[in-house]
């Protein structure tokens, strides 16, 4: 299921390049294209901007983990519960680094959008 999430979100984000280089390659006029490009540009930098806030909230959360691993040690003497409150730190730590890993990918389709951008702008 990790898998399949990695294999959409790399799917969505190309196809989003994918769309962006076709509609600005088969664009004849200099003006629609670079108005285009621009929007696409604006876009980008909005889930650029939501993307790293992203990263902020994921270094919490890597703060919280640690912080509930130290607080855990003294207590796992065997009693009841431990097991379980082991498993969702470690779950919260797999989901946590999926997410970044996610973001990373988002970031680098995000780049390649902006540099397409700046190509159909800078080209007459």
């Amino acid at each position: 299921m990790v898998f399949l999430s990695f294999v959409y979100r790399f799917v969505t984000n190309f196809a989003f390049m994918a769309m962006v280089y076709f509609s600005l390659n088969f664009m004849e006029k200099y003006q629609n294209r670079a108005i285009i490009a621009f929007l696409v540009l604006v876009y980008a930098g909005m889930r650029a901007a939501s993307t790293l806030r992203a990263f902020y909230f994921f270094q919490k959360i890597e703060k919280l983990e640690a912080e509930t691993r130290r607080l855990q040690a003294p207590i796992n003497d065997g009693s009841g519960g431990t097991n379980a409150r082991r498993q969702v730190v470690t779950d919260v730590a797999r989901l946590r680094r999926d997410g970044e890993l996610k973001s990373y990918m988002d970031l680098f389709f995000l780049a390649l959008i902006v540099l397409l951008c700046v190509a159909a702008i800078m080209r007459q």
